[in-house]
């Protein structure tokens, strides 16, 4: 690795309209350029809009879906990475021949780099899950992506660790949803419409159990156990029916935070990733203090008849 700095974006997407969507993820990249970024991630599905996925049909997920890396979105967000002179990454649904993936795609001013499929993917059944984690090389950097429930799962990170990834780029869509935890739930919707007018009650709302609180019981151990830069991303505002918090940030191996966005709209977080933390952090010592030979448990096949199950809280604990 080498010192590098790296944007997280958030913003609120329309849903079905690819062509705001990318246009609003070229002036937010060209904001991370501005402030010296030479990467910006986004959140997932950002191209396609996400939670509204659940409501269509089979045919009509169809007809968002593009092909990676010969698609539209992927080769206008090349061609954005080219003028604006960063590598960019940015989630849609991809179809490849009759499977539709959750997918996530990575292009610099050289082209297209790489693309990551969800492994749990859940919004929409026709939705085939990924079977292999996506290890590669951008601007200097040893780089993976896993997908918001991607990083649930604390194999998932661990995995890619070992595999020799420095950065772990999260894109996600998630916060204000129902919940058993105390504190969480929904977010009211005016408190968005009214948040420049009083925005005080939403910065609570986003601050606290709803966004960010929930998120730093769990994010920064993501990075700090294993040692590695994480880069999360999120959609901020309406999605669907629900209000998103955004909290876009940037954590470094020691599980600290080094760049946020507190904003209450569009915006994009910058930070400087430098290569010495990650000889230094403690995930790094304690997976060489592994003890493979005990973890036979981990890799047992399922039981005959059972199958992995994606269960999302706000459907268990929703009105969906």
């Amino acid at each position: 690795m080498r010192d590098i700095r790296i944007a997280a974006a958030q913003f609120e997407s329309r849903d079905a309209d690819k062509g705001y969507n990318l246009q609003r993820i070229e002036q937010l990249a060209a904001q991370a350029a501005a402030q010296g970024a030479e990467i910006v991630s986004f959140h997932e599905c950002c191209i396609t809009g996400y939670t509204f996925l659940q409501t269509l049909s089979e045919e009509e997920l169809r007809a968002l879906a593009e092909a990676v890396p010969d698609g539209p979105s992927t080769q206008r967000l090349i061609g954005i990475s080219q003028r604006l002179g960063l590598a960019i990454l940015a989630g849609l649904i991809e179809c490849d021949g009759p499977r539709l993936h959750n997918s996530y795609v990575a292009v610099s001013p050289d082209g297209f780099v790489a693309k990551f499929r969800k492994l749990h993917p859940f919004i929409h059944p026709a939705l085939t899950p990924g079977d292999q984690y996506v290890l590669f090389e951008l601007s200097g950097v040893r780089c993976s992506i896993l997908i918001c429930y991607d990083n649930n799962l604390v194999e998932n990170p661990r995995i890619v660790a070992l595999h020799g990834a420095e950065v772990v780029f999260a894109p996600h869509v998630t916060g204000g949803l129902p919940s058993p935890m105390p504190g969480r739930g929904t977010i009211d919707h005016k408190l968005w419409h009214n948040r420049h007018r009083d925005p005080v009650p939403l910065r609570l709302e986003f601050q606290g159990p709803k966004g960010r609180g929930w998120l730093m019981r769990w994010l920064p151990a993501r990075a700090f156990e294993n040692g590695l830069y994480y880069v999360f991303s999120n959609m901020v505002g309406v999605d669907h029916d629900t209000i998103k918090p955004g909290g876009a940030m940037i954590i470094d191996p020691f599980g600290e935070v080094l760049a946020e966005s507190a904003a209450l709209d569009d915006d994009v977080a910058v930070a400087l990733c430098t290569p010495e933390k990650l000889e230094l952090c403690s995930g790094r010592r304690y997976i060489r203090a592994r003890r493979p030979d005990l973890y036979a448990k981990l890799c047992e096949p399922l039981p005959p008849g059972k199958r992995p199950v994606t269960e999302p809280g706000w459907r268990l604990y929703g009105t969906k």
